[in-house]
């Protein structure tokens, strides 16, 4: 299991580094308090209003990076870091949350495909790698084993699939949002340019889980046909 913990400890470092400095970056990007004196909620509840969707509220979460748009009460949630600030990362995480609504009111086919695959993850998730770790042990000597442990990773590999999907997802989005800020005139160029930087490390982050969940589950496959070999 050896090859197992080295990928848990590549990405992890990986993970760790990319989430530490889209902190550093929103922290920075705080400082730069918006010309145009809008809160988060405001800039949100504006780019709802331009794409002409009304029936979608925006509303405050607990937490930092909490952020996330509700398909099923139509929400728009804002963390406390972005719903009453006033500055440029507030303005990249409303605009960008709002680009999901906006996917949602479009029926933008990624979006939709990862609505479906959310409850058959949810529930693969569970059972994974109880089947892929104890379908491992018996297969030392048995091929009841081997084929519970191809099981489990078939239930993982719905989860690898559920983090690609995810990407064009939220890269859809921000480019949405800097679209919309940059059209709209809500931002100078200084505050565009670091809304962008901001984005642009917070999609870094699904892009190291999927590349993360890719990597293990090739792992697995691999670990399950050199014991079929044996």
């Amino acid at each position: 299991m050896g090859g197992y913990y080295l990928v848990l400890i590549v990405f992890g470092i990986v993970s760790s580094v990319v989430n530490s400095t889209l902190k550093r970056k929103f922290k920075k990007y705080s400082k730069i308090s918006l010309r145009n004196g809008l809160s988060g909620k405001e800039i949100a509840e504006q780019m709802l209003i331009d794409h002409g969707i009304r029936d979608v509220k925006v509303v405050s979460t607990p937490g930092m990076l909490t952020d996330h748009y509700n398909p099923k009460t139509k929400t728009v949630n804002l963390s406390e870091g972005v719903y009453a600030q006033r500055n440029a990362s507030a303005a990249a995480v409303a605009a960008h949350e709002c680009g999901h609504a906006v996917q949602h009111n479009i029926g933008y086919e990624w979006l939709q495909m990862r609505s479906i695959l959310v409850p058959m993850v949810s529930v693969a998730s569970n059972f994974s790698m109880w089947m892929i770790f104890g379908g491992l042990f018996m297969a030392q000597g048995t091929a009841f084993g081997q084929t519970v442990a191809m099981i489990g990773v078939a239930l993982f590999g719905m989860g690898t699939l559920f983090s690609f999907i995810t990407l064009p997802v939220e890269y859809d989005a921000s480019n949405r949002a800097i679209a919309w800020l940059k059209r709209k005139n809500m931002v100078s160029q200084q505050e565009l340019a670091g809304a962008e930087d901001a984005l642009k490390w917070a999609a870094r982050t699904y892009v190291v889980a999927a590349l993360g969940s890719l990597a293990t589950l090739l792992y697995f496959v691999l670990r399950i046909m050199g014991n079929s070999r044996d």
